[in-house]
């Protein structure tokens, strides 16, 4: 009587179903792990913000730290080396490896004068366009995100 199974059509339909889905899927998984990746530069900075609110509650001035050792900015994570640097004397570094850039630079009316400022700055591209996505903190602004919300 009947023949059970698939027509061609049918299953045409169904694997152009799976297509739609995935063309709708993959590019929203990739921007997900993107922002996953981007999302240790913003914790960064926040704990580099708190070493140095400690290091001025103990020592009355802000430390500066130049751009972080031998890290080059690309989607692979590397060894922070903080040794011989500013961040040796905050006491702070990553809890491993990173994929970021973070300097410290002190404001106007300077490091050792009470009412100086400081202002942390995270650079990171996950993505390995070349287009930096960049966090920024100062004693009184917490963590700011500086650019469009695509830059990864």
């Amino acid at each position: 009587m009947f023949k059970k199974g698939f027509t061609l059509v049918e299953l045409m339909i169904v694997v152009a179903i799976i297509g739609i889905l995935a063309a709708i899927a993959i590019p929203n998984f990739v921007e997900m792990q993107y922002r996953a990746k981007r999302a240790e530069n913003p914790a960064n900075v926040d704990g580099i913000k708190t070493a140095e609110m400690g290091y001025d509650a103990a020592f009355d001035n802000f430390i500066v730290c130049g751009n972080t050792p031998g890290l080059t900015l690309n989607k692979k994570v590397q060894t922070f080396l903080p040794t011989g640097s500013g961040y040796d004397t905050l006491g702070w570094q990553p809890d491993g490896p990173t994929r970021g850039s973070y300097a410290v630079s002190t404001t106007a009316p300077g490091a050792s004068t009470p009412g100086g400022d400081f202002i942390v700055t995270g650079l990171i591209d996950v993505d390995d366009d070349d287009v930096l996505a960049s966090y920024t903190a100062t004693k009184s602004v917490n963590t700011t995100f500086n650019n469009k919300n695509d830059t990864y």
